[in-house]
Parts: structure tokens; C-alpha cells; sequence
């Protein structure tokens, strides 16, 4: 009899053994166990750890809680502005709701990813091209907030999406890199016409100051001359001498002389009118350039083509004391050679 009693206190140690293996099940710390018994739902969601279900009349699954990374296939579509594109995205979610995650929808991990790719072909269809190569961060907000809205009834929680790229036609690139470059060149344009006019304000106000110091271009010559001469393939040559440009300075800053007109005899700074100059060369001085036989008493004047005014020529003035009269034996004798080979070009002179 006590034996019949040990027999069946170890067959119930068994049994009992058995079913704590068969009902014992273990949710992990990231997941989260929905019971269904006999096919109802049952209140109570299992938390991580060990729990026990009814063999045979209760069904556990698992959810995973942790953030779920799903690439979205790249989707082709035409933009605004009636460009073809090829855009891929990838989407961030988890589960919030283990239950409604089970019931409320078969797979939800199918339904997110195909809730995506229609969504990125709206988002797609909605956009310029612009948008979609610098606007992106508010194309993935609005991606977001598309899936997000039905992805709430299943217990899903969209935590972000990203477009990863977008991919043009070769025309649309080489386009966009010929704007570019147009582009480019344009603010170049603009860079080095913005430094041509404030070179010539500085070279003009460098000019200016230049002009009240002559020295200065001098200087400024010599340090050209340097900055050419220190370049080794290069040969420079002056072609007129540096004394020339002073002397050409100071002809310019004196004075200019007065033209002598038809009539008026020439006379000097402190030479009264009317008066000879001695200093006065005659044209009519022998050639072998003795000075002694040149009168004194000629005073040179220019010769001119000009025809004689229509007014009547005024008296001659009375000559100051000390000046010789006229006197017909003082001219010198006509010589019919030289008279003959003189030019119109060489001055007339009268005593």
C-alpha cells in the first residue's frame, strides 16, 4: 500500500513538473507577451520576465519594443515641375501598444513599410525639384505626419524619416552643372568688376597725388624698371633717358613765349619799344660768321603771308631820345645771289 502511494505521489510530482514546464514561458526586458485565451484577448499584458499561461487553452506573443529601422525601396516619380526622379527613405518606428499591435492589424511591420512607399510617392508628386535637393527636412516632416496618422491605430509610433537620395536623369544633371557653372562665372564677373573700379578709384587718387610731386613718377618708374629687370627671360630696354622726362617737366611749368604779330617789333623785358636789340642776330650776317659786321642799328622782324588789314596804318610814334635816325647809307648793299636763292621760309628783317 505504501508503495502503491509513492508510485503515485511521484507520477504527480511529474505530472505537476511537466505542466510548470509546459505553462512557464520567458518575456525578455524589450518585449512585451499578449495572452489569448481561447482566442479572446486577455486583460492583462505580460511584462518582461517569467509568467505562466494555460497549456493548450492560452496562446502568448511576443511584440518587440525596440525601434525599428526599415529601409523604404526607392520609388520613381515626377515632380511639380515635371521632373523624373528616382527617391529613397528610410523610416524609424516602434511599438507603443503590444496589443493593438497584434489585433488591430495583421503584420504590422508590412503595413509600415507599404504605408511609406505610398507616402514618399505623394510627397514626391507634391514637391519642385528644388525642394527635394535643399528643403528636405521639411519633406521628411510631412512624410512623417503622413505615415504617422494611420500608423497611430495600430499602436505604431513613427520616430523619424529620412530621405536618403535622389537620383536624377543624366540631362537633368548635366543641366543643372552647366547653371551652376553659369553661375559661377557670373559672381566672378562680378568680383573682378567690383575690384576693376576700386583699383581705378585708388589709381586715381594715386594719380592725384602723383601730379603735386613730379618726383614721384620718376620713383615710380625706377621701381618698374626693378620689378621688370628681376625677371630673368625678359630683356628691357629704355628707349629715351630719364633726364628727359625733367626736362620736359620744366618746359612744361615755364613760360611759353609770346608770338610776335604782323607789324610789332619784338622787344625785351626792360627794352623800351621802338628800340634795337644788340643781342639780335641778322639773318643777312656773312657766312664766314664774322659778328663785327653786323649792324647793330637791324632789329629783326617776322615776315607773314597774311594780307594787310583794311584799316588805315597808324603814325609812327616819335622815337625816344638816344635813338639814331635813319640814315640810307648805313643799309648794306643787295647782293643779286644771295637775293635770288632766299626762301620764303627765312625771316625778313628792316633797319
Amino acid at each position: 500500500m505504501v508503495q502503491i502511494l509513492l508510485i503515485a505521489l511521484v507520477a504527480v510530482l511529474a505530472g505537476g513538473l511537466m505542466y510548470a514546464m509546459a505553462a512557464a514561458r520567458v518575456v525578455k526586458q524589450y518585449e512585451r507577451g499578449v495572452v489569448l485565451r481561447l482566442g479572446r484577448l486577455h486583460d492583462e499584458v505580460r511584462s518582461p520576465g517569467l509568467t505562466m499561461i494555460v497549456p493548450g487553452v492560452d496562446r502568448l506573443r511576443k511584440v518587440n519594443m525596440q525601434i525599428v529601422t526599415m529601409p523604404v525601396p526607392a520609388q520613381d516619380g515626377i515632380t511639380r515641375d515635371n521632373v523624373t526622379v528616382r527617391v529613397d527613405a528610410v523610416i524609424y518606428f516602434k511599438v507603443v501598444d503590444a496589443a493593438s499591435a497584434v489585433i488591430q492589424v495583421e503584420d504590422y511591420r508590412f503595413a509600415v513599410s507599404q504605408m511609406a512607399q505610398t507616402s514618399l510617392r505623394s510627397i514626391i508628386g507634391k514637391s519642385d525639384l528644388d525642394d527635394l535637393l535643399s528643403d528636405r527636412e521639411k519633406l521628411n516632416q510631412g512624410l512623417e505626419l503622413m505615415i504617422d496618422s494611420p500608423a497611430v491605430g495600430w499602436g505604431v509610433q513613427i520616430d523619424r524619416v529620412e530621405i536618403k537620395d535622389v537620383s536624377l536623369p543624366e540631362t537633368m544633371k548635366r543641366s543643372m552643372a552647366r547653371q551652376a557653372e553659369a553661375d559661377r562665372e557670373r559672381r566672378a564677373r562680378v568680383i573682378n568688376a567690383d575690384a576693376e573700379l576700386q583699383a581705378s578709384k585708388k589709381l586715381a587718387q594715386a594719380a592725384q597725388q602723383m601730379s603735386t610731386q613730379p618726383a614721384a613718377l620718376q620713383l615710380r618708374l625706377l621701381q618698374t624698371v626693378v620689378a621688370v629687370a628681376a625677371e630673368k627671360n625678359s630683356t628691357l630696354v629704355l628707349p629715351f633717358p630719364v633726364e628727359l622726362l625733367r626736362f620736359l617737366e620744366r618746359a612744361q611749368q615755364g613760360q611759353q613765349p609770346q608770338p610776335v604779330g604782323a607789324g610789332e617789333q619784338r622787344t625785351g623785358p626792360e627794352q623800351p619799344a621802338g628800340t634795337a636789340d644788340p643781342s639780335a642776330v641778322d639773318p643777312l650776317t656773312p657766312s664766314d660768321g664774322d659778328p663785327s659786321a653786323a649792324d647793330p642799328s637791324v632789329t629783326e622782324q617776322t615776315f607773314t603771308d597774311q594780307p594787310l588789314p583794311d584799316t588805315p596804318l597808324r603814325e609812327p610814334e616819335a622815337e625816344p631820345d638816344g635813338v639814331p635816325e635813319f640814315d640810307p647809307e648805313l643799309l648794306p648793299e643787295f647782293d643779286p645771289a644771295k637775293g635770288a636763292g632766299r626762301s620764303r621760309s627765312e625771316r625778313f628783317t628792316r633797319h
